[in-house]
């Protein structure tokens, strides 16, 4: 389907009691295996995703009351490596840091690393700008990336957003996603893109 008859088309399965997100799944033709060929970025949509999400921000002292100011749950330096080091703190869903924090947050990797909450430059969570990272995080900006099968899962609202909305979005993901094609990559690279509402089936998308 285009991409707004499949928003009318998940639009119309049965409700539920809750606010569904709409997610925007991708099979995509890389190899995972090859670092060339990994998918991560991060994307700030145009009508943002209907949820706030709770940061933490590693940075030098400088810095921590504007990182407070733009909304971080937490901030701190080495302070607060160790205190996630000793507590195994992991209740936020996004850790930013300024580069120069990179050499004491990397003793976090077994903690972070397997929740997938590691900062990375890739994804735009290593910056020096820590308080507009910790704003557009805080206001929902979208982190993404392949899982080991060459997937790419990414909420792009809710289903109480008007169509257009959704539709914006999706498209704003799907260029996004578009432009992260790897040199390297052989073949069909969008394989198969659905659309879904966290309890709904899949509406296939007509992606070119």
């Amino acid at each position: 389907m285009a991409v707004d008859q499949a928003v009318t088309a998940v639009k119309a399965f049965p409700p539920t009691k809750f606010d569904q997100s709409v997610e925007l799944i991708f099979s995509l033709g890389i190899d995972p295996k090859q670092a060339d060929q990994m998918i991560r970025s991060s994307l700030s949509l145009p009508h943002g995703v209907g949820k706030s999400k709770r940061v933490v921000a590693f940075c030098p002292e400088h810095l921590l009351q504007a990182a407070k100011d733009a909304g971080a749950v937490r901030a701190g330096g080495q302070d607060l490596v160790q205190d996630i080091e000793k507590t195994n703190f992991t209740d936020f869903d996004v850790a930013i840091a300024t580069p120069d924090m990179m050499r004491f947050v990397g003793r976090l990797g077994k903690v972070l690393g397997p929740k997938g909450l590691m900062p990375s430059p890739k994804a735009g969570t290593v910056t020096p700008d820590i308080a507009n990272a910790v704003k557009e995080y805080a206001a929902g900006k979208v982190e993404f990336r392949n899982d080991t099968g060459g997937n790419v899962h990414s909420v792009v609202g809710k289903i109480s957003f008007d169509n257009q909305k959704l539709v914006d979005n999706i498209n704003a993901m799907v260029n996004a996603v578009r432009r992260l094609k790897p040199q390297t990559s052989k073949g069909a690279y969008f394989k198969k893109v659905v659309l879904k509402g966290s309890m709904t089936p899949a509406v296939p998308l007509a992606i070119s």
